[in-house]
Parts: C-alpha cells; structure tokens; sequence
C-alpha cells in the first residue's frame, strides 16, 4: 500500500486513538487538576498526532524525521504525567492500561521509523 497521506500511517492512527483515551481518562480526573495534569496530558497527546501530521506535509525526509522526533518526544512527556498521575490520583492505575500499550506501541514505532528514515 502506497503512504498519500499522514492519515494512511498506522502511528497516526494509533496517536489518535490515544488522544480519545486521554481525553476520556482526564474527563473523570478532580476538576483542580483541569488546568495541570489535565490540560498538561491532553496537550501531549494531541502532539503527538500533530507532529506526526506536519512532519509527513513538510515534504523532505530530514523534515519528517525531526517532526517524528518531536513526537516522540511528546510520547516521553505524556509517559511521565501518567506515572505522575498513578503515583499522585490513581492508586488502581487499570484505567490506563490500554492507554500503556498503545503509547508503547507508537514508541516502537516512531522509533524505527525515525531509524529507518535515517538511513
């Protein structure tokens, strides 16, 4: 299958499907924590597809590669306030479990596309 467009890569699938479970997750988080952990998390995972988005329209590969980069990046932040969030408001963590796997996943996969694309 030929790539068109950012919308045909399987990481930007996955980080959208992440955002909508982030969104979810923060929706049941303490109403004091709507301008910290909240908007913090929410951030994250939009940027992650975003980022994801540009890099694929900027037209050259080195462009790609360091929006990727930036991604994944933000895969890094979004990791920490959610053990942040575990440690701190969530004892019982298994509402994150899935958003785990996923936000491994596009860590693998950005990293080697990032590799890939280096090369």
């Amino acid at each position: 299958m030929q790539i068109k467009s950012y919308r045909d890569l399987l990481v930007w699938q996955k980080a959208i499907i992440l955002g909508e479970l982030i969104y979810k997750v923060t929706n049941t988080f303490p109403k004091e924590e709507l301008f910290g952990l909240v908007s913090q998390m929410r951030r994250s995972s939009v940027s992650i597809a975003s980022n994801i988005a540009e890099g694929r329209h900027r037209g050259t590969r080195k462009d790609f590669v360091q929006f990727l980069r930036i991604a994944l990046g933000s895969v890094a932040e979004l990791e920490t306030q959610i053990e942040l969030t575990k440690r701190t408001l969530f004892k019982n963590a298994d509402c994150f479990s899935e958003i785990d796997i996923i936000l491994n996943e596009i860590s693998r996969m950005l990293k080697v596309m990032i590799r890939k694309l280096s090369t």
